[in-house]
Parts: C-alpha cells; sequence; structure tokens
C-alpha cells in the first residue's frame, strides 16, 4: 500500500474514530495485522501510537464546542490510567484467547443494554463505581492488547446517562489520557513501524478535524438517538467477533 493511499485510510479511520468518540485502535490493528501482516506487539504500539495525534484534535476540538463532561471523563481517567500501567505489565502472561473471549462477552453485553436502555434526561449525578470501573476495564484493554478500549468507554458513558455526542466527546477526552500512556508503554519498547505509521498519522489527523463537524450535523438531527443504535449494533457485531 503506498503512502498516498495509507493517507487515505487514515482520513477514514481517524474520521470514523473520533465520531465514535475515540474508539479505533481495533481499526487500526485490523489494517496493520491483516494488510501489512505486523506481529501483534508491533500492530498494538503502532495503531496506539497512530491514534494519539487524531485523539488529541478529536478531544480539543470537543473541548470548544463544550461537549466534554469533565466530571465524570476525571473519574474514568483516574480509574484508566492505573489500569493501563497493569495492563502493560500483566500483558505477556494473560493467554490471548481467554482475554479476547472476556473483552468480547463484556462488548456484547454493553451493546444489549444500550439497545434495551430507554431514552432519558441525562443523570445530575452519575453512579460513581460504575464509572470507576468502566474506566478500569478500559484500561486493561489499552495495557493488554493496545486496543483504544473507546467502545467500553462510549458505551459505559451512554448508560451512565450521557447523551450520545456528549459520550463521544468525553470518550474521546478518556482515551486520549489512556492511549498517551498506553502508547508510551508500548512505544519505548521500540515496536513502532513508523513507515506504516506516519502516513496513518497523517491522514487520521485530517478525519479527527472533519469528525467533529460531523457530529455537529448529526446533533442537530430530528431523530439523534438512532446514532446510539447503530453504536449498540457495532458493540454487538466487535463482541461477536472477537469470540469466533
Amino acid at each position: 500500500m503506498t503512502s498516498i493511499s495509507l493517507i487515505i485510510a487514515g482520513i477514514i479511520i481517524g474520521t470514523i474514530v473520533i465520531a465514535l468518540g475515540g474508539g479505533g485502535a481495533a481499526f487500526y490493528l485490523g489494517i496493520l495485522t491483516a494488510v501489512f501482516h505486523l506481529p501483534p506487539e508491533a500492530a498494538a504500539a503502532t495503531s496506539l501510537v497512530t491514534a494519539l495525534p487524531s485523539l488529541l484534535i478529536g478531544a480539543t476540538t470537543y473541548a470548544k464546542q463544550k461537549r466534554i463532561k469533565f466530571k465524570i471523563g476525571n473519574i474514568l481517567v483516574l480509574s484508566a490510567l492505573p489500569s493501563v500501567l497493569i495492563g502493560s505489565l500483566l500483558s505477556p502472561y494473560i493467554p490471548e484467547k481467554i482475554y479476547t473471549w472476556i473483552i468480547g462477552l463484556i462488548l456484547m453485553i454493553l451493546g444489549l443494554r444500550i439497545l434495551l436502555k430507554r431514552q432519558s434526561k441525562p443523570k445530575a449525578n452519575p453512579n460513581k463505581a460504575q464509572a470507576i470501573l468502566y474506566g478500569a476495564i478500559a484500561g486493561l484493554m489499552v495495557g493488554v492488547s493496545g486496543l483504544s478500549g473507546g467502545g467500553m468507554v462510549l458505551a459505559g458513558l451512554i448508560l451512565l446517562g450521557l447523551n450520545t455526542f456528549d459520550a463521544m466527546a468525553t470518550s474521546t477526552y478518556v482515551l486520549t489520557a489512556t492511549s498517551a500512556l498506553g502508547a508510551l508503554m508500548h512505544a519505548t519498547a521500540g515496536k513502532v513501524n513508523w513507515t506504516i505509521g506516519l502516513p496513518l498519522i497523517a491522514g487520521a489527523i485530517i478525519g479527527a478535524i472533519l469528525a467533529p463537524q460531523l457530529v455537529k450535523i448529526l446533533a442537530k438531527t430530528k431523530h439523534p438517538e438512532y446514532v446510539n443504535y447503530f453504536i449498540a449494533i457495532l458493540l454487538i457485531i466487535m463482541g461477536a467477533k472477537s469470540l469466533l
């Protein structure tokens, strides 16, 4: 794949990732392993490093739109960061099959909960214990396998009562912090493939600039709750794929 093709792929993935709350390391991992046949460790390190600049831009733009709910977001960040460190240390000792099955089941359950959840007004005081749990699991996903944990964080924020688009923005903020630490932990091992990563970063930055504007447009539609259903179905598909 040429550099131009990588940039185009980065634009598409970057737009999707930031529009869906920053969850997208799975897309990067898919390209890096299936197309470029990178070993798991190199794919994990490269995906996190590739996603980080676009997450920073996305979070900054969402902050200017005043969509990030920092109070609940900070709870997730503080619970996720220690889990990233723990996951990075445990990753060599956790069988990949067992880990992917557990994460797959969790994603499917969260997706089903979103589908069954009735639309309601955002809660003034979201459940802190649940927020800590979602953050901790997301952090483990980053530390163990290089996934961004975005599906976990986004689903958790929706179930905690945030509206879809504030959840996307807050998720991007949380994942900026977790991905930064995860990228540092994985990159220090020297596993990043910069030849592939740099063109993807360039494209993802463009996508990150476009995505918040897309979310702004979607938020004005007559039925924004349909985005919730799309997210729920996507989580179920991702979870089912992990179980296969």
